[in-house]
Formats: C-alpha cells, sequence, structure tokens
C-alpha cells in the first residue's frame, strides 16, 4: 500500500474535545472520523487493526469449540419482552416501530436472540454443551459517550454464549473462556490485563468477571488488596469497616443548626469527624416513584448498584418537594415519619455518639446511638470500598483503588434467560430442565482504542506487531532523486514478495512531514531510504518504539527485516 493513495488525513494538533489520548491521536492519525455523539466512521488502517484483533478472537473461540453465528442487528420487542428486559433495561435500549407498526428494537447485547436460535434445537441432553458467538454491530445509546471508541454508541463486538446442563460444566467452561481471554489479550499486545469479580448488572446471573486494563483514564474503579491478589469492581466489592463505640454514651441532645445542610458543615459546627455522623441519602424508585432514604455513615459514599440490586428496579436522585415530609439538610433516622423504605448502611454498626438529622428545619441530633434510639434495624452493604479499607478476602486493611478500562467481561447466567423464554431439554430421565448459560463478550474497537491508551508516546500510537495496520513502514526520503526512488521501490518489492505488510510512502515532502506522518501510524518497523544512507550502501531498520535501531546493507535488508518481524510476532 503506497501511503499517498491511502484516504485520510493526518494532523499536527489535538482536537479540543478530546480529553484521552487515544482519542486524540487516533483522530490525528486518520483512524477514524466522528459521525454524531458516539459514532464513528473508520478509515483504512483502523479497520485493519480491529480485522487482526478480530482474526485473534475468533483463533481462540474456535480452540475452545466456538461455532461462529450471526445474529441481526435489528429484533422484535417481542423477544424481549419474552425475556422481560424490554421494559427493565432503561433508555440505553434503542425502541422503535417498523413500517407495519411491529415494536423493534437495536440490539444492545444477544442473549435473547442466542436462545431463539437454538431452542428447538437443544432439546435434548445430548446436545449439549456447546458455545455459539458472533463478531456482529451493537447499538447502546450511552447517555455520556467519552474517549473516542472507549465508549460508545455503536461498536462492534465479539458476544459468546455457552448452554450446559449442570452448573458443574458451566463452572468448567467459565475457566475456559476466563484462560482464553488471557491469552487473548496477551496476543493483541495488553497482557497485564487483570480479572476482577464483577456485578452482572442488566445481564442477571450469580458470577461474573469484568477483564480490567489498569490505567489513570479508567471509568472504573477497581478494588486491589497486594496482600492477598483479592481484585473486584468497585461495585461489586464489599465494604468492611470495625467501629468501636465510645466508652461514654451521650443522650441524644438536640441541636440548633441554623443555615447548615451539608455533613462538612455540621461536623465543623459541632467539631466532630465525620466518621461520627450518620447521613441521609434520598433516592426514589424508578418503577413507581417511591422514597428510599438510605442511612450511612458521614464520610462514606453510597455504591448505587449495590443498592439497585438490592431493590431489584433502577433509582435515580430524588426531588425531594414540601409535600414530600422530608426536610433536606435534616433527615434523620429518629422519629422519621412517611411512606418511605429505610435502609441503614453496615457502616453505621457499633456505633454511638453520632450526629444526624433531627427532621426538623435548623436542627439537628448529637448522641444518637441507632439501636437503643431507632430500634432493631437491619443493617446491609450499600458502600463504597474505600482506600486502606478491610479486604473481604483476607480481612488486612491494605485495599488500594485504582482506575481501569473494561476490556471483556465474562458471566454465569444461569436459567435467567432460558426459563423466561422457554428454552427446556429432556435429561437423561425424560424430565424437563431449563438449560444453564454462561456469557462472555469483548468489544473490539474499545480493545484497540485501549492498547492505544497504553501504548503510545507523544508522537503517536505504538501498535504491537500482531495487530499494527502494517508491520513495516518504508520511507523514501528524497523521492526526488532517481537513485533513492529506484532502490525504495526494489525493497517494497522484495518486501511484498516475502509476504510482509507494508506501507511505503514515496511522496516528495519533507523528512520532518514523513517521520511525524510515520510516528502517527505507529508501525512496529520502519525501513529508510535515503542519500546518506546509499552512500554508505545500507539502508536504516528502527523500532518504532525505539528498542533497537541498525543499518544493514541494500542485499540483506529485506531478509533482515523479514527475521525481526518474525521476531516480534512471538
Amino acid at each position: 500500500m503506497k501511503l499517498e493513495k491511502m484516504v485520510g488525513d493526518r494532523f499536527k494538533e489535538r482536537p479540543s474535545n478530546c480529553v484521552i489520548d487515544s482519542h486524540a491521536l487516533m483522530l490525528r492519525g486518520g483512524y477514524m472520523k466522528g459521525v454524531a455523539n458516539g459514532i464513528y466512521s473508520s478509515y483504512m488502517p483502523l479497520k485493519r487493526i480491529t480485522r487482526k484483533i478480530e482474526q485473534i478472537i475468533r483463533e481462540e473461540m474456535d480452540a475452545i469449540d466456538g461455532q461462529e453465528v450471526s445474529f441481526p442487528v435489528v429484533l422484535p420487542a417481542a423477544l424481549w419482552e419474552e425475556s422481560g428486559r424490554f421494559e427493565s433495561v432503561g433508555s440505553e435500549l434503542m425502541r422503535f416501530k417498523d413500517r407495519n407498526g411491529i415494536p423493534m428494537v437495536l440490539g444492545m447485547t444477544h442473549e435473547e436472540a442466542a436462545v431463539q436460535l437454538v431452542r428447538e434445537y437443544a432439546q435434548s441432553y445430548t446436545k449439549y454443551p456447546f458455545m455459539i458467538y458472533q463478531i456482529q454491530t451493537k447499538f447502546r445509546d450511552e447517555a455520556r459517550p467519552r474517549g473516542g471508541l472507549i465508549r460508545v454508541r455503536e461498536f462492534t463486538m465479539k458476544d459468546a454464549y455457552s448452554f450446559h446442563t449442570s452448573q458443574e460444566d458451566l463452572e468448567q467452561y467459565y475457566d475456559k473462556c476466563h484462560k482464553a481471554y488471557e491469552r487473548i489479550f496477551a496476543r493483541v499486545g495488553i497482557p497485564e490485563v487483570i480479572s476482577v469479580a464483577s456485578d452482572s448488572g442488566m445481564m442477571g446471573g450469580s458470577i461474573s468477571h469484568e477483564f480490567m486494563l489498569l490505567t489513570p483514564i479508567g471509568e472504573d474503579s477497581i478494588a486491589v488488596c497486594p496482600e492477598c491478589g483479592y481484585r473486584a469492581n468497585m461495585e461489586a466489592a464489599e465494604s468492611i469497616l470495625q467501629n468501636t463505640k465510645d466508652e461514654n454514651e451521650e443522650a441524644l441532645t438536640l441541636v440548633h443548626t441554623p443555615d447548615i445542610h451539608t455533613i462538612e458543615e455540621v461536623c465543623s459546627f459541632l467539631n466532630t469527624p465525620q466518621e461520627k455522623s450518620c447521613k441521609a441519602v434520598v433516592y426514589q424508585r424508578n418503577d413507581n416513584d417511591a422514597f428510599v432514604v438510605l442511612f450511612i455513615r458521614g464520610d462514606i459514599d453510597v455504591n448505587e448498584t449495590k443498592l439497585t440490586n438490592y431493590l431489584k428496579t433502577e433509582i435515580r436522585p430524588a426531588i425531594i418537594t414540601e409535600e414530600v415530609g422530608l426536610h433536606p439538610g435534616y433527615i434523620g433516622p429518629y422519629g422519621l415519619k412517611g411512606d418511605f423504605t429505610v435502609l441503614f448502611d453496615s457502616s453505621l454498626k457499633n456505633t454511638n455518639n453520632l450526629s444526624c438529622g433531627a427532621n426538623k428545619e435548623e436542627y439537628h441530633y448529637t448522641g444518637l446511638q441507632i439501636e437503643r434510639d431507632c430500634g432493631k434495624v437491619e443493617y446491609h452493604d450499600f458502600a463504597k470500598i474505600t482506600e486502606g479499607g478491610i479486604c473481604p478476602q483476607c480481612g488486612k486493611p491494605a485495599i488500594t483503588v485504582s482506575r481501569g478500562i473494561e476490556v471483556g467481561n465474562i458471566f454465569q447466567l444461569g436459567t435467567k434467560y432460558t426459563k423466561s423464554m422457554g428454552m427446556q431439554y429432556l435429561d437423561q430421565n425424560g424430565e424437563e430442565q431449563f438449560p444453564i448459560m454462561g456469557c462472555y463478550g469483548i468489544g473490539v474497537g474499545r480493545l484497540a482504542a485501549s492498547v492505544c491508551e497504553v501504548r503510545h508516546d507523544d508522537n503517536g500510537p505504538i501498535w504491537p506487531m500482531s495487530i499494527a495496520p502494517w508491520q513495516v513502514h518504508l520511507c523514501c526520503v528524497r523521492s526526488d532523486t532517481p537513485e533513492v526512488k529506484a532502490c525504495a521501490d526494489k525493497l517494497y518489492e522484495e518486501l511484498q514478495k516475502q509476504g510482509i505488510e507494508v506501507i511505503y510512502d514515496d511522496r516528495n515532502v519533507r523528512a520532518g512531514v514523513m517521520f511525524s506522518d510515520a510516528d502517527l501510524l505507529g508501525i512496529p518497523v520502519r525501513m529508510i531510504v535515503s542519500p546518506r544512507n546509499l552512500e554508505e550502501g545500507c539502508v536504516e531498520i528502527l523500532a518504532r518504539d525505539k528498542s533497537f535501531s541498525e543499518k544493514e546493507s541494500l542485499e540483506c535488508a529485506s531478509k533482515r527485516v523479514k527475521e525481526i518481524v518474525a521476531s516480534l510476532m512471538n
């Protein structure tokens, strides 16, 4: 491929709307172009990268007996109504009607389609186990697309679905797929990806893992224990706090706190630490608008995913009007009256002498002891785990919190979809059973952007050989010099004959422009033919990551490059 024929421009300036480096570099380098918010078209370099990623994924899925299939992008809403997700999933699901007035959806995930495809086929235990997968376009109407391909609305994803007759069989296959994912991420050039326990969310199921690439720009927070190796997404990590009661228990006392609303203001006014306060966080259920009042220790944040899972419905921050009967800034557990769901976080266990709202404008209580003043209450974990928190696995106060990009996920779905959609088989005793499912996803475009995010310098991406758009970037410096052009043309032909993927830049431009474009394309190996090199009878060969630089004779240059490419593929 000659660079001068390649569609797409490269430019120096960083786009002003780019928050993260991979987004900026992929726009600057002519990899993609924005079409709408969270929707992009791909130029040739990105298409070549994603095609290689897809091939790696196919090879690893085929190696664990996966069978590639294809589901529609547009699905009848009736399938999602069967599973119950047509109503339960929020506005991320794009719903519409076709010209005949039939409700349809754009597939954001394909569990329903997978069950529909195989439920007539797999009616006997002899058909199991099996796994089907696809690499397909999906659409998720993200509220806040960001970071280029890191979080988009339209995307290409590999999703796989396995079907089993026992939990034990599912667990064995789940482990196989976990290992296959580790191989995939290593092959695309990011072996440092880690797996963490996660929340299953809208997918359902009891056990799930996310594969995280740790980077400061990641949207997800990961709790890690360096002592025992525990790892979990913040949404799923259990928060464990150890409180010690004060020896002297105070009486519940009403205190006038004029024009004071926040925990920070209250604790400052009372001259007490935030961990000696009880704050109220109020939500409304999305299914019926009912109010939920959650009490939690003042220095701890609510994990809304845990709360959503407990309530089994989506929630939103409450809009509190005068008729509700709540006093924002002064809400407390003692004397609270009203038709509310009242919950207590485990961070309030074994506490006393707390400050809290008095359910009266401009008043708070001090000396709160929940069991004494509010009666017997149930505590549940609704909190975000904190830096330095107690590890749920080893019990040591060693938790650290890191940021990460989710590059893949796997779920043990159980019978959530097969039961709701009536998929059954006859077991060995002739009895009807529901198959047990697993689900396994990787976002292809996000994976490409994630590699770029951790494999780049100030000048551009540094693509691993396994997914680089081309293997070699041949630069003909001073192509207006006949001898230089003839030598570069010959090398171009030799490299192609040897099966090397090469992008050839023979434009009559300044060397600085040529090398800047080469940096933005990020090809692992660069060959430079120039008048100075020809005077020495050699070709310069160097690595994009600056790990090596050498000069090779004209006669041996193509052979040497082939050896380098082969070594970098391993």
